[in-house]
């Protein structure tokens, strides 16, 4: 039987142009051999995956190749290429730093260093996951490094930079590899199943890329895995049910149930997810997930930030145009809330399903798509609304000629509820429609000469309701005026309203709030004619008050003789 070989060493790039993702680096490289500006040592850092040590390989390759082409790649025919290709190199050596990490196997290097090579124009030593060495190995490893010798080339690679120690990193060229892009692993895994003569979906390759995690290599495990287990044709959902992905189905879905208001739809497809064993954490990522795909595709230049297929592009662009953009702040909102609160709650799937109402109650089940009906946490500060709902009129028209009509400036409306708390409401004069074009532009004017107000009438007790709730609203703010208002009851008279008070000083003091108090009482009633009528109190005069305590003690004897007598009895003298 034929000895298999995995996707990942099969098909692993044997020059700079094969390289996945890292265009950068691969052009600098080839640039350097180009201008023969090699670096004595390079130090290729990264997340595990993203091709430091197929890049170094392919460094140590071109640069010992004897006839490199005029793209600056190894031309793989060439005594030193073959030996490579064969691992039968005796200039590239290969060291895992993981297992060879003490002094001694330092020293070792440092010995096979100081021979030139036999065939060839360097030496190159490539020291895999070289931040597993030891500070002692470091240490012995700091002088051949800081003065190799011509001949000799180092290239150290790593996924933890940050372990290395400074006068390590002082000695190298850095490259800093990046996470590949979903894009490109997607790309690069269609190219393999061609060639493997493999039918894949588009999407299957796009989730297959989205776990892999910007790993190339991790990518081409998962296809490998995939292809035995769906074998020459590769489908959507044989990669979701294998690789326990929750369907974008299900998150469409939700949407749908969120702009609908549809709770109980809701929760039955969260318990459908439970019952299939996904993760409610995993749940909530992808919700999160889901609602920022829509919030991208909110502005063209935007959608490109989705790392998912052409097809679902297209669904999430018809679903977005649904959402209202308020709707989509206050949903990753709340979902990032359950996503922070969900490991310390008790109650997982609860908090999950507490979450999922509140994104259904967002909208109202007959929402327009321009007018967001946002339902807050906290209630929002309730509109001031007349006390009174003023019913239609039904007003008597007139039967006269035209003439008689244009005469009549307002019209009584019929009074429908003896009961109500206004007595009656003036209305604008209606005209018939078949009055003559000289009589229409009479009517007309007059209608623009003199503007009715609407109003009517409120009853004394709904009065002093009002007033009780304005009192309390000036009591902390204008304790002077409070005090001023509430010595004595105002009377409410047809639309005046009648304060009593003490003195002049007083009716400045009302006169400079008399606005605020007006709007007050003409929002809350409907009523835009009240006014505001002060009279001082005329059963006592000023004169007559008692301010002196001289004065005070002259009103108590007045009242009360027997307190003369008694201060005459004991002797006592009044202090003033």
């Amino acid at each position: 039987m034929e000895n298999y070989i995995v996707s990942a060493r099969k098909y692993r790039p044997n020059t700079f142009d094969t390289v996945v993702g890292q265009a950068s680096i691969t052009n600098t490289l080839k640039n350097a051999i180009k201008n023969n500006h090699l670096a004595q040592a390079f130090l290729f850092c990264g997340p595990r995956g993203v091709g430091k040590t197929t890049c170094a390989r392919i460094l140590a390759k071109t640069i010992n190749c004897q006839n490199i082409t005029d793209k600056i790649e190894a031309c793989d025919s060439c005594e030193s290429c073959t030996s490579f290709n064969n691992s039968a190199s005796f200039n590239i050596y290969e060291l895992d730093a993981a297992s060879n990490n003490s002094v001694d196997d330092i020293r070792s290097l440092v010995e096979q260093v100081r021979i030139p090579p036999q065939n060839g124009k360097y030496k190159v030593y490539i020291i895999d996951e070289v931040h597993m060495l030891s500070t002692a190995a470091f240490n012995a490893f700091l002088k051949t490094l800081e003065e190799p010798p011509a001949y000799a080339k180092f290239i150290l690679a790593t996924t933890e930079k940050h372990k290395i120690i400074p006068t390590i990193l002082s000695r190298c060229q850095i490259f800093d590899f990046k996470r590949i892009k979903i894009e490109d692993i997607a790309h690069h895994l269609d190219y393999i199943a061609a060639k493997e003569g493999i039918i894949a979906d588009k999407d299957a390759l796009h989730i297959i890329a989205q776990k892999a995690d910007g790993a190339l290599r991790d990518a081409l495990s998962i296809f490998d895995q995939l292809v035995s287990f769906a074998g020459s044709h590769l489908t959507y959902q044989a990669v979701i049910e294998n690789l326990n992905v929750l369907d974008y189905d299900y998150y469409f879905k939700l949407c749908d149930y969120f702009l609908e208001n549809e709770i109980p739809n809701t929760l039955l497809l969260f318990n459908e997810v439970i019952e299939k064993g996904f993760d409610g954490q995993h749940f909530i990522i992808g919700l999160g997930e889901h609602i920022r795909n829509l919030m991208v595709c909110k502005d063209v230049a935007t959608i490109k930030l989705l790392e998912i297929g052409e097809n679902l592009k297209g669904r999430y662009k018809e679903q977005s145009a649904k959402c209202p953009i308020p709707f989509l702040f206050k949903s990753l909102e709340i979902i990032n809330q359950c996503d922070l609160n969900y490991k310390i709650s008790n109650n997982k799937r609860l908090s999950i399903e507490i979450m999922l109402m509140q994104l259904s109650s967002l909208l109202s089940a007959s929402f327009d798509s321009e007018i967001v009906k946002k339902q807050e946490i906290n209630p929002p500060k309730q509109e001031t609304k007349p006390l009174l709902e003023i019913p239609k009129p039904q007003v008597e028209i007139s039967k006269q000629n035209p003439d008689t009509i244009a005469k009549q400036e307002i019209i009584k409306p019929i009074s429908t509820n003896k009961d109500s708390n206004y007595s009656g409401i003036s209305v604008k004069s209606m005209m018939t429609e078949n009055t003559n074009p000289e009589q229409k532009v009479k009517n007309e004017a007059l209608t623009m000469a003199q503007e009715p107000e609407v109003q009517y009438e409120v009853s004394q007790k709904k009065f002093e309701e009002l007033w009780t709730e304005y009192m309390s609203t000036i009591e902390e703010s204008s304790p002077s005026l409070y005090a001023t208002l509430t010595k004595n009851k105002p009377l409410l008279q047809k639309n005046i309203i009648d304060i009593t008070i003490d003195n002049k000083i007083q009716e400045i003091e009302i006169k400079q709030k008399k606005g605020d108090l007006l709007d007050f009482f003409r929002n809350k009633t409907g009523n835009y004619t009240l006014q505001i009528d002060t009279h001082v109190i005329a059963s006592e005069s000023i004169s007559e008050i008692a301010y002196t305590d001289n004065d005070k003690f002259k009103k108590m004897a007045e009242k009360n003789p027997e307190i003369i007598k008694l201060k005459n009895d004991l002797n006592l003298e009044i202090e003033f």
